[in-house]
C-alpha cells in the first residue's frame, strides 16, 4: 500500500467536476483507490463518484489519498495531481 497526506485546494471542495475527473482518472490504474480525511476511519472507493461526493470535501481539508495493487505509487502521485490542479 502506498499512500499521501493532501489538501484539498479546489475554493468548491471536492464537488461533481473534479470528483468525476478523479474518478475517470482513477479507472486507468489496476489498484484499488481509497480517500479519507485525516483523522477518521472510514475511507471511499476512489472509483467511486458516488463515494467521492458523500465524503463532501470542502477546501482546506487533509485527506489521506492511497492506493494498493501493482501500479500504487503511480495511481497516488497522478491522483495527488488531479486534485492538486483541478480549480473550477
Amino acid at each position: 500500500m502506498y499512500s499521501k497526506q493532501i489538501t484539498i485546494q479546489n475554493k468548491s471542495g471536492l464537488h461533481a467536476r473534479p470528483a468525476a475527473d478523479f474518478v475517470s482518472q482513477a479507472g486507468k490504474f489496476k489498484s484499488r483507490i481509497g480517500i479519507q480525511r485525516v483523522g477518521e476511519e472510514s475511507k471511499a472507493d476512489g472509483k467511486s463518484i458516488i463515494m467521492l461526493l458523500a465524503l463532501g470535501l470542502a477546501q482546506g481539508e487533509e485527506v489521506i489519498l492511497s492506493a494498493d495493487g501493482e501500479d500504487e505509487k503511480e495511481a497516488v502521485e497522478t491522483l495527488a495531481e488531479v486534485l492538486a490542479n483541478c480549480r473550477t
